[in-house]
C-alpha cells in the first residue's frame, strides 16, 4: 500500500462525522497538487480466520508537480467487534510493511464524553475555540509539536472506553508507529447538538490538520446529518458480554 510520508488516517463512525472531515479536505489553491483516488480491499482471512469481511477502504493522495506523494487520506470503512481490530491492524500492517521510513499516522477521532473517564478536567469550548486531546505515539517531530502546541495533552489517567480509538491506539504502540492522535469529546446532550458542537469540533480537527499538512479545509463541503440513534441500539455487541 503506497502513501505518502503523511497520511491522515480516518476510521468511518455510525453517524459519520469522520467522514465529513474526509469531505472537505482538499488540495491548497495555492500548491499544484494533483488529486489521485484509488480504493483497496484486504483479505482477514490467512491472518485472521475471517472469511466473510474484508478490510475495505479509500485512500486519497495530493501529489506535487514532481510526481511526490506528499499527503495521503486513508478512510477506513466502520466495523463491528471483533473485525474492528482485524481490520485496522490489517492496514497498520500494510503500512508498516513499506521499505521506504515510516508515514507519520494523524489520526482524529470524536469521542462521547462517556466514554473518557480520569479527565483531570473535562474538555470544554473555551469563547469560540473547541478544546482537543492530543496524543503523541513514537518519534516526535515538527509537526507533532505543532500540533501539541495547540491542544491539551492526554493525562496519563485518560482511559479510553471508546473501541475503535482504544484498538488503534494499542495497535499503533505495538508496531511502533509515529502517530499523533487528534481527540474530540462530543456530549449526547440536546443543548450540545443545538450549539453545533460537533461542527467546532470538526472545524478545529479540520484546520489542526490542514495547517501542518500543506491542504486546505473547506468547511463549505462538509455534509452532516446527525444520526438518531436510540440508546438500546448502540453497540449490540455489548450484550454478549452480559
Amino acid at each position: 500500500m503506497k502513501v505518502a510520508p503523511k497520511l491522515i488516517f480516518l476510521l468511518r463512525d455510525p453517524e459519520g462525522l469522520v467522514t465529513a472531515i474526509a469531505d472537505a479536505l482538499h488540495s491548497n489553491p495555492s500548491s499544484s497538487y494533483r488529486r489521485l483516488e484509488e480504493s483497496f480491499e484486504l483479505s482477514l482471512e490467512q491472518r485472521y480466520g475471517i472469511k466473510e469481511q474484508k478490510a475495505r477502504g479509500q485512500l486519497v493522495h495530493f501529489i506535487d508537480d514532481k510526481g511526490n506523494y506528499q499527503v495521503s487520506v486513508l478512510l477506513l470503512q466502520n466495523y463491528e467487534p471483533p473485525a474492528l481490530v482485524c481490520a485496522i491492524s490489517e492496514v497498520l500492517a500494510q503500512l508498516n510493511c513499506q521499505t521506504s521510513t515510516l508515514p507519520l499516522l494523524l489520526a482524529p477521532f470524536v469521542v462521547e464524553s462517556s466514554k473518557l473517564k480520569g479527565q483531570e478536567k473535562s474538555l470544554a469550548a473555551s469563547e469560540s475555540k473547541v478544546s482537543l486531546y492530543g496524543l503523541q505515539i513514537g518519534l516526535e517531530t515538527d509537526i507533532t509539536q505543532a500540533m501539541a502546541a495547540r491542544t491539551q495533552k492526554a493525562p496519563s489517567s485518560l482511559q479510553i472506553h471508546c473501541e475503535p480509538l482504544a484498538c488503534f491506539l494499542q495497535l499503533v504502540r505495538i508496531l511502533k508507529l509515529p502517530t499523533f492522535i487528534l481527540i474530540g469529546q462530543r456530549t449526547t446532550s440536546h443543548s450540545n447538538k443545538t450549539s453545533g458542537g460537533e461542527l467546532q469540533i470538526l472545524h478545529e480537527m479540520g484546520d489542526l490538520l490542514t495547517s501542518n499538512t500543506g491542504l486546505s479545509f473547506r468547511r463549505e463541503k462538509i455534509i452532516w446529518n446527525p444520526a438518531k440513534e436510540s440508546k438500546d441500539a448502540q453497540e449490540p455487541w455489548r450484550a454478549l458480554y452480559g
